[in-house]
């Protein structure tokens, strides 16, 4: 299996919905940063667009399964408030399906 990237892993977290929003986490502008460790862990710290938001286990499950696919073996996810989530770290696209 190929070198995992930090491009590759981006490009899959395109995949990666909020189940709300039906948008992609990175459309969101949720994930803050990636790194990749030894090869085949990922490192993701990311936030979510409301303090205690109850999606956020099927988010992380969802990314655990795709980043899986590219040969991930572990994702360990930090969750971030700050800073905080705003509309202004979507994308023109997501604000744009959201009628902004």
């Amino acid at each position: 299996m190929a070198k995992i990237t930090e491009k590759a892993v981006r490009k899959v977290l395109f995949e990666v919905f909020d189940p709300e929003m039906h948008i992609s986490i990175m459309d969101l502008g949720l994930v803050y940063d990636v790194k990749i460790k030894d090869q085949k862990k990922v490192h993701i710290k990311m936030t979510l667009t409301t303090l205690g938001c109850p999606l956020f286990p099927m988010i992380e499950r969802d990314m655990k399964n795709k980043l899986g696919k590219i040969g991930v073996t572990e994702v360990k996810t930090q969750l971030t408030f700050d800073p905080p989530w705003s509309f202004e770290k979507m994308s023109e696209k997501a604000k744009a399906s959201l009628g902004l």
